[in-house]
């Protein structure tokens, strides 16, 4: 393979330092304690107003790994988050990994069918949880219905300051679900009752497994991405080493992306850890709560998706004095619009630039520089250590001409080992050299411009990206395809000005079926996760079809968004 596409950005590289970097091996416990032992005092995390120090969170950590050991686990067990934004994510993660076991990350908005089908396909043995009533009922079916072992629940009164825990237990009682009477449910705090010594055994960076991060890969089918210590790792060093200012400047960052999203697992928590900074943490994203902690923290940067950005324009009373301690925003998940970047850098006075990455590349592929040029509507230039080249379509060993788009090919130290159990969709992912080389088919395709900066053009995929989450289509029409009065359904990503795009079903239906849109809608939603729900029902007499008579999604996008 020629690189004749590596040249152009090679060559007019923006980010600070050489792109020829190297990241030695180095585990995710390493990486974490050796941050925690260079400064115990500074505060790592701030809850709602509730500090956690470094050495306070380690101390945590290494509990969860002896209490998970005295339960019975150990290396190469899969251990489940199924966790929103909270202190209890933070010390059972890395806990976790000191104890040589996998972290598998689960969306707090899944389903029970989601889940157990996740825990399922990942071999989870443990899940850790918490009280909340929106969390809990759904782990609990999963426990009855999977070959799930235990669940550890947490407290989130208990991660609170005191009068805020108070308040959260006279209050909000209604969002807490108590506790069963278990065998198989142990307390968070009855787990971390142990002094934290205990053996921990020797890692291996880069063939030691650390997450399991599921995602849709290149087709509807959710798939677990392997992520080894090294992966995650020296993704959180990349990214690290974008910041013109770290090592010399505060390094606080607001935490309102969820930590399960590998988007926040590397740009939030571990690139936090790896500068020695502080997260600013909230359960969720709500844009009144982020600009009151902006108010009080002062971050340096505020991560997030394009949906984020939106609902802090779209808040009364933000000004920008609220962002002055802000030096960068950076926008991942979902394509930024050049006219929402324009409006928020206005509005705030704080630079927004935008990323790109996936899960089966840790988080970070590339971005746009946080002070040199910047250029909206791309996605930058690859971060250091990371190779991008296009390659043909149809045929991926072989480059495109320059300036002419091609699928988007990565390569880098945090490219995944592979996919959990999948060796059939590895062969369809990777791009194998003579000399051993693995490149990483994202499914996008690209145009490398003449200044080095890259721009999505097209996708291959039929993904649809809601506010930074992936929604499936085909999984949307399976649940369709159980109402009685739907014959055919289709469902298609439409543009969204706030969330970028959304889901929206086509259907056909029986003959004597009366059913309006409206009705299936009402049935439909419910059984799906909050970010899969479609906007709208459409009924039709008919759908496009294919020569050979499969219902073509293709076509019906291009029915209804004409060129």
């Amino acid at each position: 393979m020629s690189n004749s596409s590596e040249q152009v950005w090679r060559s007019a590289y923006l980010h600070p330092g050489p792109w020829d970097q190297a990241f030695p091996p180095l585990s995710m416990v390493d990486l974490f304690e050796g941050s925690a032992k260079a400064h115990p005092e500074a505060p790592l995390l701030d809850f709602l107003g509730r500090k956690y120090s470094y050495g306070e969170t380690m101390d945590g950590a290494n509990r969860v790994a002896c209490g998970l050991k005295a339960l019975g686990y150990g290396p190469g067990d899969r251990i489940g988050l199924f966790l929103p934004n909270v202190p209890h994510y933070v010390a059972a993660y890395y806990g976790i990994l000191k104890l040589g076991a996998t972290v598998v990350n689960f969306s707090p908005l899944y389903t029970v069918d989601e889940l157990s089908q996740q825990v399922a396909d990942s071999g989870t043995k443990l899940l850790f949880t918490i009280s909340a009533s929106a969390l809990l009922p759904t782990a609990l079916k999963v426990l009855d219905a999977s070959h799930l072992e235990r669940l550890v629940v947490g407290s989130v009164a208990g991660a609170l300051p005191g009068a805020k825990s108070l308040f959260y237990r006279l209050f909000r009682g209604s969002e807490v679900t108590k506790k069963p009477d278990d065998k198989r449910i142990t307390a968070f705090s009855a787990l971390i009752h142990n002094d934290g010594i205990c053996d921990a055994p020797k890692l291996d960076p880069e063939n030691d497994l650390a997450l399991i991060q599921y995602t849709g890969g290149t087709t509807g089918t959710p798939k677990g991405a392997m992520l080894t210590h090294q992966n995650l790792s020296a993704n959180a060093r990349q990214v690290a080493r974008l910041d013109p200012g770290v090592g010399e400047q505060t390094d606080r960052v607001m935490g309102v992306l969820p930590f399960f999203h590998v988007f926040a697992n590397t740009c939030v928590l571990n690139r936090t850890v790896v500068t020695g900074g502080e997260i600013v943490m909230l359960p969720r994203f709500n844009a009144k709560q982020t600009l009151a902690a902006l108010r009080r923290t002062r971050p340096t940067a505020l991560p997030g998706v394009p949906t984020m950005y939106q609902a802090l324009l779209d808040t009364p009373g933000m000004a920008k004095s609220d962002f002055e301690s802000v030096r960068f925003c950076i926008s991942g998940g979902a394509p930024l619009a050049a006219e929402l970047k324009a409006r928020f850098e206005e509005a705030t006075g704080s630079r927004l630039v935008e990323g790109y990455g996936l899960s089966e590349s840790s988080g970070v592929v590339s971005c746009n520089p946080y002070e040199a040029f910047n250029k909206p509507g791309t996605i930058g230039q690859p971060i250091q250590g990371t190779r991008l080249r296009l390659v043909d379509k149809e045929d991926p060993s072989k480059d495109v001409p320059p300036g002419e788009p091609g699928e988007l090919i990565v390569a880098g130290p945090q490219i995944m080992r592979g996919y959990w159990n999948r060796p059939d969709a590895d062969a369809g992912v990777f791009v194998i050299e003579a000399q051993g080389n693995r490149w990483l088919r994202t499914g996008d395709v690209a145009v490398i411009e003449e200044d080095g900066f890259v721009r999505i053009v097209d996708r291959l995929k039929d993904m649809i990206a809601v506010g930074g989450f992936k929604v499936f289509p085909s999984q949307i029409e399976a649940v369709l395809y159980h109402h009685p009065a739907i014959k055919e359904a289709l469902v298609i990503g439409m543009p969204d000005s706030y969330h970028g795009e959304m889901p929206r079903a086509y259907v056909t239906l029986h003959d004597d079926a009366t059913d309006t849109g409206e009705a299936i809608k009402a049935w439909l939603n419910p059984q799906l996760g909050k970010h899969e729900r479609v906007d709208d029902v459409v009924v039709r007499l008919s759908l496009p079809k294919t020569m050979i008579g499969k219902l073509s999604r293709k076509d019906l996008l291009a029915e209804v968004l004409p060129q």
